[in-house]
């Protein structure tokens, strides 16, 4: 495994101003990932930064779903289905640990936007578009069947349920394990590393400028191409390059709020109608239930997007809608996120509306960008974008690169055959850690996170010596993602390597101090540097706790 780690740094930044570059990816979120995995894997010389933490914007705050886009159906986008459908299940066979079953029911309410005979055909057309086979296939199920699934359904209304499956993930995490498998490739990864302006040779980008935004070193990166990756970030690099015309992003905010799994015990996910005429999801996942999103037009501060009021309570009213034996308050919320979605601008058409099909825009100077596209495409987006530049690159430098592999590569921690040796491999590691007080919810949590990687975290941790257990795995951890993930920051940590914020901010609260000593003993931080990523982390618990 590599040593990917902040501690490595300056050899990072010595490689990449050192190497001339096939292509340079700038962004660092799952289409970024996606690019880099695809590029090396074929014999390219891959560069990567970003200039936050890897995953630190849209990639951190979907619907964590893998799914196939049923709503799609809808808008007769059968091409988008159809795609993200069979990706669907390639992404599963890449990483079964981190992309897992999730079986979904649609409820058929009295008035509602599925009827019985629209969503058997729908769900067959789902199926045949996405190629689903054996269990996955979808069943209709009538009210008694609908309501012995989930008992929660609203039996006054409820005239039956379709049955499918779709795919759980941690978008964040599934960035971070594409990332390590691209430096398996040779790729060179750097996070908080920002493009301020690009490099030109003879009227075409050649590299780019970048700027340490820890050190505030800066220093140059030379690629034969540079992809712009950047999310809702790519119109501000189009600009720096002069060549935002035409098309261009419309941001819109979706928002998802966590309770306790007590305040909405769903025993599986479901996806329902809401009075507006939007569908939402609700969705067990371990000792909490998380619900959304929203989709409303966005226009403010990209760095800081906010659950507000009116999104919460938007939310809550629509799941108290449809789980009438439910009442959720503002009270019950544990946290949130709100996440931007970078889509390609349509002239009269909704947030809704807006189509969710990537496109990639290439200037007059071979800046490639990509944006649009969803979680569940990102390596088909990725496989488009790599083709371009392999055939920009044999008819400008006469040289070919091997063919597409990723299909075949299993992602860093998912070497299982399947779903079942997961589930075997759950109960080894339940096993293992019941001795010191942990279940099955903390097995399941660590294999999801971090697959066969669980077990380099359980060495480390019988190797400590501590008499608090909570701690002590907080510590193995935390000495895991900071020697092998890049981590660089308790927010990293809480955030992104591990999910804490959004799932357990309870535990965040309550290990915050300690994981902060940690990360201060670790990179002997003076007293002003462990101010400021306390300052960050507090803010970050404050923007994922309240509402304003």
């Amino acid at each position: 495994m590599n040593n990917f780690s902040y501690l490595n740094r300056k050899k990072s930044t010595q490689d990449l101003q050192s190497t001339q570059f096939d292509v340079l990816i700038i962004g660092g979120g799952i289409t970024g990932a996606g690019i880099a995995l695809d590029a090396a894997s074929r014999g390219m010389k891959v560069a990567l930064i970003e200039k936050n933490d890897f995953a630190s914007g849209t990639s951190s705050k979907s619907t964590k779903l893998i799914h196939g886009g049923l709503r799609y159906l809808k808008q007769f986008d059968f091409w988008l289905v159809k795609e993200v459908g069979t990706e669907r299940a390639i992404v599963h066979d890449l990483a079964p640990h981190l992309v897992v079953p999730e079986k979904m029911i649609l409820p058929l309410i009295e008035g509602g936007t599925y009827g019985s005979w629209l969503t058997s055909i729908g769900l067959k057309v789902y199926d045949i578009l996405a190629s689903v086979e054996g269990e996955d296939k979808r069943k209709m199920l009538d009210k008694a069947e609908a309501l012995e699934k989930e008992p929660m359904l609203p039996k006054g209304i409820l005239n039956g349920a379709g049955y499918y499956a779709e795919y759980r993930t941690d978008d964040a995490r599934l960035t971070i394990e594409v990332l390590k498998t691209a430096l398996d490739y040779e790729a060179k990864i750097l996070n908080y590393t920002e493009a301020t302006q690009f490099i030109y040779e003879e009227n075409r980008v050649v590299g780019a400028k970048v700027k340490d935004t820890f050190t505030g070193d800066s220093f140059d990166i030379k690629a034969k191409y540079v992809v712009n990756a950047c999310g809702p970030w790519v119109d501000e690099l189009r600009q720096i390059n002069h060549s935002k015309t035409g098309k261009r992003l419309h941001l819109t905010k979706g928002v998802h709020l966590v309770v306790a799994h007590d305040k909405l015990p769903v025993k599986q996910s479901v996806y329902f109608d809401i009075p507006d005429g939007r569908m939402m999801f609700a969705i067990p996942r371990g000792r909490v239930t998380y619900f959304g999103t929203t989709d409303t037009n966005y226009q403010l501060d990209k760095n800081k997007v906010e659950t507000n009021l009116v999104d919460a309570t938007y939310l809550i009213s629509a799941v108290n809608n449809m789980f009438t034996d439910v009442q959720l308050t503002l009270d019950d919320v544990e946290s949130s996120w709100a996440g931007l979605r970078p889509l390609i601008h349509e002239e009269g058409k909704s947030a809704s509306e807006l189509s969710r099909k990537d496109e990639i825009f290439v200037s007059d100077t071979e800046l490639i960008s990509i944006a649009g596209g969803k979680l569940t495409g990102y390596r088909k987006m990725a496989e488009r974008i790599v083709d371009l530049i392999a055939k920009k690159y044999e008819r400008r430098f006469d040289k070919k690169f091997e063919e597409i592999k990723t299909k075949q590569i299993a992602l860093s921690g998912g070497t299982f055959n399947n779903y079942k040796e997961v589930q075997s491999y759950t109960d080894a590691i339940q096993n293992r850690i019941a001795e010191v007080d942990f279940d099955r919810k903390d097995a399941e949590y660590l294999v999801h996170n971090y697959g066969k990687q669980t077990d380099i975290i359980l060495q480390k941790f019988d190797d400590l010596m501590h008499d608090n257990m909570q701690e002590k795995m907080i510590k193995a951890e935390v000495w895991f993602t900071i020697n092998y993930e890049m981590t660089c920051t308790p927010t990293d940590f809480f955030m992104r390597r591990t999910g804490r914020l959004f799932f357990d901010a309870r535990s965040v609260i309550l290990y915050k101090e300690y994981v902060l000593d940690l990360f201060k003993t670790h990179f002997s931080w003076d007293e002003k540097i462990t101010e400021k990523h306390q300052l960050e982390l507090e803010e970050k618990i404050l923007l994922a706790t309240t509402f304003k």
